[in-house]
């Protein structure tokens, strides 16, 4: 079986189950519905991420395990978390390049009948959608498109750097994410803070920080008009929704500008339910019903482009003759 021919291996991580279920529930109706072939590996164990500058060697071998049991499988893996996605990538590159490590880590995966290869790509969810799927199939699969809808593209951190190791999009200008709004008929904005950290990795350590950097997005977003922030990640998700409602208990700031995960924003106009997407999930406060009357609004049908009808070849339109 060719590479690109594979089933992809859905990870969901450790977050999205517990904290963010909408998005799993939203990826999955997406998915079937555009047709993506996904297989579930119930062995898989966390991305390593969490351990990563505290025991490296935890770390990679967490990472290798789950790429070790997706090739056993034989699938390519397809992740929703930005941080997952890092992690196992990460981690793929440096076994890739050091034969040392990879038998190192080969040797304790062996007790389990396992061994990583690097036979597998790793891929996130949006290059999937925008490089496998294409933006061509996902217009002519959108049947309405949203009208007057801005919304604010948060690209997140990991998926963009390091460059040559994530091979996501160009770090310093990248527009796949935009590509994937634009589709739905929504638009892709332009705004100061696209491209920064949303917060969330300095929660628990520097608080502080940690709102500071999320409160600078939201007033950048606000600034350039944005109806939705767009993420593709549950730490982003959850951070943006968490900020915005400390900051208005704290009476500093009431933004308004709710976190909406592409999977939902993509699946209204792909015609599945609220509910199959998991946004009564999002509905519990005035902001969100309000947010989520927005979106079902706000759409239009696709204009459709007219095809010229060819004249038969030699022969010329005239009146009918009555027999």
């Amino acid at each position: 079986m060719e590479k690109d021919m594979k089933k992809f291996a859905l990870f969901i991580g450790c977050n999205i189950p517990v904290r963010v279920q909408q998005y799993e529930l939203s990826a999955r109706a997406v998915l079937n519905r555009l047709g993506i072939d996904t297989v579930d590996i119930d062995d898989f164990n966390c991305c390593g991420y969490p351990l990563k500058n505290i025991n490296r060697e935890g770390w990679l071998i967490s990472a290798a395990r789950n790429i070790a049991l997706a090739e056993k499988e034989e699938c390519n893996i397809l992740i929703l978390c930005k941080c997952c996605f890092g992690s196992l990538k990460k981690a793929d590159a440096l076994l890739r390049e050091d034969g040392t490590a990879r038998e190192r880590i080969n040797g304790i995966l062996s007790k389990e009948g396992l061994n990583y290869t690097g036979d597998c790509t790793i891929n996130h969810l949006l290059s999937v959608l925008h490089n496998d799927v294409t933006i061509k199939v996902l217009d002519e699969k959108i049947a309405e498109h949203y009208k007057d809808l801005r919304i604010a593209t948060h690209y997140g951190c990991h998926a963009l750097r390091p460059s040559d190791i994530m091979e996501f999009d160009d770090p310093a200008a990248p527009s796949l994410f935009d590509d994937l709004v634009n589709v739905t008929g929504a638009s892709s904005i332009e705004w100061a803070s696209k491209l920064e950290c949303c917060g969330a990795p300095a929660l628990g350590i520097n608080d502080s920080l940690s709102r500071s950097l999320t409160e600078n997005k939201l007033k950048s977003a606000e600034k350039a008009g944005a109806h939705f922030l767009c993420v593709s990640c549950p730490f982003c998700q959850m951070q943006f929704d968490k900020v915005q409602e400390l900051l208005k208990q704290d009476g500093s700031k009431e933004y308004n500008i709710p976190s909406i995960l592409y999977t939902q924003l993509l699946g209204l106009r792909l015609g599945l339910t609220k509910e199959a997407l998991g946004l009564e999930i999002d509905g519990k406060n005035k902001v969100s019903n309000a947010a989520l009357e927005k979106l079902l609004e706000t759409r239009e049908k696709k204009v459709k482009k007219k095809k010229k009808k060819k004249k038969a070849a030699g022969k010329p339109a005239g009146k009918k003759v009555k027999a």
